[in-house]
């Protein structure tokens, strides 16, 4: 099994939310985040006095699948939050070594 977890911009949320259900993923986990890469922030102007943010907001996804899917998984999260800007965003994969089901005590892929 496979955690994919992908820092993408808030905008995109939708149509990689939309894009993952057409592939059959059924279940995420969406956070709010704030980050910054080579973006670094930027200023803005508030009550006329200028100030940096140096966080940038942006929306983390994870999801465990099968280790067959992480590909197509990573491949439609790229295809759907792609602008070809900078900031775009970034995807770990990461092992996962077991997965429990609370509720019925499931454990493994049957559990995802």
């Amino acid at each position: 099994m496979k955690k994919i977890e992908a820092i993408i911009k808030p905008f995109k949320l939708d149509e990689v939310k939309e894009a993952l259900n057409e592939i059959g993923i059924q279940g995420i986990t969406v956070s709010e985040v704030k980050g910054f890469g080579r973006q670094k922030g930027h200023t803005e102007l508030y009550r006329g006095a200028e100030y940096v943010v140096d966080f940038l907001p942006k929306i983390k996804i994870e999801i465990v699948v099968k280790a067959d899917m992480a590909a197509k998984v990573v491949e439609t999260i790229i295809n759907a939050a792609k602008t070809g800007r900078i900031g775009d965003g970034k995807i770990f994969v990461l092992p996962v070594d077991e997965v429990i089901r609370i509720r019925t005590g499931e454990k493994g892929e049957e559990a995802i």
